[in-house]
């Protein structure tokens, strides 16, 4: 997508220096910058630490001819191929407090900040809304794309506003949380205006005086298993932390990007048809309908620990796809597809993956 031409010059006229001096990189593998771990190379690959830096980044890849591909933790993508394009991985930083008041605080954060770290510092400052979202690899950028979420919470819920430079014009500009379009595991940024933006930064509103939410999934058993007499963000936050640890794989051992699909709604009418047949199948109402477990699915199917090679399915939590080294993104992609091809024979439900393919 090529740069409008007025905006082009501007900055070519008045920032070339700055842009120059990006530090542009050829032929770089993506290996550390992926959790799968997958060993596809960049064409182009540069570091942004900066709103300018993503201007620059913009203005190369319109000289280069190349599309530009943001990267910020690699937590949610698979790599099939080398990338022909200028790899941009996001780094700018920053946690400012813009406004506060005795009951909430609101929190401008970088996109290129690890979020597990922010949610970390927000617990140390005693900012209630997003222990229960411990753990969740990736940047703190890549989370009102994909709407984040987590026992019982999603990022909408503490969402204020992000600052995202418009690709066409290089412009910046402000979301409200009514022009994202939150759903579930979605935003405007995965549909509309998919490829339009580079998120640079997001505000968060944060409350002093905490409201507990510790009714969903284990979080209460795994409180009171800790010996946890009076709760507080930070035991809910390292019991989410316990409970993640010993369903997911750690990507630092072996490759993988967590939930590799979304738990799938159906209408009321097709989950009592299920149940009929599936007395044990487990579902959880919704606006939409009732959300089923893709886990579930996946386990019932057959497929919880199957391993093919170099790739398979983990053992403890069928979700969760994974490289054991050296597997290749498209082996990944095609077994996805098998079990994608398998729960809708079985079940009539189509798994939607919430990994991105590149």
């Amino acid at each position: 997508m090529c740069l409008e031409s007025f905006y082009l010059d501007k900055i070519l006229l008045n920032s070339q220096e700055e842009f120059s001096a990006m530090n542009i990189q050829e032929n770089i593998s993506l290996k550390p910058y992926n959790t799968f771990g997958i060993d596809k190379k960049a064409k182009f690959f540069a570091v942004a630490t900066s709103e300018e830096d993503v201007k620059g980044a913009l203005v190369k890849s319109n000289e280069l001819d190349i599309p530009l591909l943001v990267l910020g933790g690699g937590s949610n993508i698979l790599l099939t191929q080398d990338v022909n394009a200028l790899v941009l991985k996001m780094e700018i930083s920053g946690i400012d407090v813009i406004k506060q008041s005795e009951e909430d605080v609101i929190v401008e954060v970088g996109a290129g900040e690890n979020w597990h770290q922010f949610v970390l510092y927000c617990i140390e400052q005693d900012w209630a809304g997003v222990e229960n979202l411990s753990l969740i690899p990736g940047t703190v950028g890549a989370s009102p794309m994909q709407n984040i979420g987590a026992y019982g919470i999603e990022i909408k819920e503490v969402f204020h506003q992000l600052r995202a430079i418009n690709r066409n014009t290089g412009t910046s500009e402000v979301f409200d949380w009514n022009q994202c379009k939150f759903g579930y595991r979605d935003s405007v940024f995965k549909n509309d205006l998919k490829d339009k933006y580079i998120i640079t930064s997001v505000s968060f509103k944060l409350k002093k005086k905490p409201i507990f939410n510790i009714s969903y999934g284990a979080i209460e058993d795994t409180l009171k298993a800790m010996g946890i007499e009076e709760i507080n963000i930070k035991a809910i936050s390292d019991a989410v932390i316990q409970i993640r640890q010993s369903k997911l794989p750690d990507p630092a051992v072996i490759g993988n990007a967590g939930s590799f699909f979304k738990n799938p709604t159906i209408s009321q009418e097709e989950f009592d048809r299920l149940k009929s047949e599936y007395p044990n199948i487990p579902g959880y109402p919704n606006e939409e309908g009732v959300k089923v477990p893709a886990a579930w699915l996946i386990e019932q199917a057959g497929w919880k620990g199957q391993t093919f090679g170099k790739i398979g399915v983990h053992k403890l939590q069928p979700l969760v796809l994974v490289n054991y080294g050296d597997g290749d993104g498209k082996e990944i992609a095609y077994l996805s597809k098998r079990i994608q091809t398998s729960i809708q024979e079985k079940f009539g439900i189509h798994l939607h993956p919430e990994v991105n393919f590149i």
